[in-house]
């Protein structure tokens, strides 16, 4: 038996500290390869960190709430062989749709790298092990085969019901009474339904009973229009209440973490970068027409379609019609990029952060939509990786679902645009000599005066909203 101090692992690019927000394990308990045993915050985001080893935790070295360097010891496993293993597999999760699939678990664990060893168990996140994790739930298959695809098949037992899931995945489970009403991928015996992290956090943020809604995914899975739908609201905003009075007369908020790195961005960005803003307002009817036909189409089935993604595209289109816009400042030179990793600004419980789409040009209207959705799901659950906002080169901010018309954006450090849509709706605009009800926006944008011109400037804004008055012409 041996004990190995786990460091603080630097996650990110020049990663120096993070603050220990939530240990996931405490002192006594056992913990599995690739496990997450805790939750820290770097100066971007909120990171998971897997276990690297096998073992029982001896100790918790730092509290949670305080901030230590990176390679600071924080955690002690006591594990139960010289070579940082475990000699007998880990305990069983008592959640039974963690348990590994049958074939998972007669695959025997394989060691950590001989470097690691070295170093006393510094692994990094990801690293260190390719054995199972019990932090991920096994999809189970549906008694159908419609989800066969989906998880290695299990052995039917002897006997019994055909939806009826192998002993060893429900051993902590009560029996099922009565056969499910529901479709054939759902079980009444604890184990969720097919629905993605984020999907499950809408459904708890609207007090929506999973169980209860009807599923429209490719695969039977649970998607945000489900939940919504079944909520009968369109927004989360109409769920949240107007609370009490603090009794105490100040909150004092320390400046850290993502919060202090956020001021001392836009600090950066507003006294460095000579900001000047335009602003255009557009008849986006067709946007919203285009927006409604493709939310029909089956190549979007399963797939978010907002006006977002048509503004994506717009400016996609546009930045190569002025790449100027897509370029980065240099004390010595400019540099011109001609591909776009596209930034989203994402309003989080954390604060604002801005990941981005890399290489979205290149992409179809198909795969930039599940981009899209897939990093503002990312963001909202806080699990942005740091990698994923960095290399930016121009940045899209969607004011318009705060009920926003419009406003001045402050440039992404290092970025030379941003561009604001505000809300759309309907007002009266003159069509043809006549006053008519229209889908009306106005677009924002704000530039680096060094590096845009304000031809540039207006050229690039006025191509953005052509596309959004008539997005046939993404077609050329």
């Amino acid at each position: 038996m041996s004990e190995i101090r786990f460091p603080l692992p630097d996650v990110g690019e020049g990663l120096t500290e993070a603050e220990i927000v939530q240990w996931r394990v405490a002192p006594g308990d056992r913990i599995a390869l690739d496990q997450v045993f805790v939750e820290i915050e770097t100066a971007k985001s909120l990171v998971e960190l897997p276990s690297a080893y096998e073992g029982t935790v001896a100790e918790l070295l730092v509290e949670e709430g305080r901030t230590v360097d990176v390679g600071t010891p924080i955690l002690v496993i006591r594990t139960d062989a010289a070579n940082g293993m475990s000699s007998a597999p880990a305990a069983p999760d008592a959640s039974a749709a963690t348990a590994p699939a049958p074939s998972e678990a007669a695959a025997p664990p394989a060691a950590p790298a001989a470097a690691a060893e070295e170093a006393g168990g510094a692994v990094l996140v990801g690293h260190g092990s390719t054995g199972p994790t019990n932090s991920r739930r096994r999809r189970h298959p549906s008694p159908g085969g419609a989800h066969e695809h989906l998880a290695p098949p299990a052995p039917a037992p002897a006997e019994s019901a055909p939806a009826r899931l192998p002993a060893s995945a429900i051993a902590a489970e009560p029996p099922v009474a009565t056969a499910p009403s529901r479709p054939a991928e759902r079980y009444d015996a604890g184990v969720p339904v097919i629905a993605k992290p984020p999907i499950r956090k809408l459904a708890k943020d609207l007090g929506v009973d999973l169980s209860r809604v009807t599923p429209t995914g490719p695969i039977g899975d649970i998607t945000r229009d489900d939940v919504i739908r079944d909520a009968q609201q369109a927004s989360v905003f109409r769920n949240i209440q107007t609370p009490e009075t603090p009794t105490d007369r100040e909150t004092r908020i320390p400046v850290k973490g993502v919060r202090k790195a956020i001021a001392q961005t836009m600090v950066q960005s507003a006294y460095s970068a000579p900001h000047v803003s335009v602003f255009v307002d557009v008849d986006a009817t067709r946007t919203m027409e285009f927006v409604k036909r493709l939310k029909a189409s089956t190549d979007f089935a399963g797939v978010k379609v907002s006006p977002l993604l048509i503004m994506a595209k717009a400016m996609i289109w546009a930045a190569r019609r002025n790449p100027t816009v897509n370029a980065q400042w240099t004390d010595d030179e400019i540099i011109v990029k001609h591909y776009v990793n596209l930034g989203v600004a994402a309003a989080t419980p954390r604060g604002l952060i801005v990941p981005n789409v890399k290489e979205a040009q290149a992409m179809s209207m198909v795969e930039l939509a599940a981009a899209l959705e897939q990093l503002t799901l990312t963001a909202r659950e806080g699990k942005t990786q740091p990698a994923e906002m960095q290399g930016g080169t121009i940045t899209i901010t969607n004011i318009g679902v705060f009920g926003m018309d419009t406003g001045t954006p402050i440039l992404n450090t290092g970025e030379v645009a941003i561009v604001a849509l505000g809300t759309i709706k309907q007002k009266p605009w003159v069509v043809d000599g006549e006053v008519r009800p229209r889908y009306v926006t106005t677009i924002g944008g704000s530039f680096d005066h060094r590096v845009v011109d304000g031809d540039v400037a207006s050229r690039f804004l006025a191509d953005v909203a052509s596309i959004i008055e008539e997005p046939a012409l993404l077609l050329e």
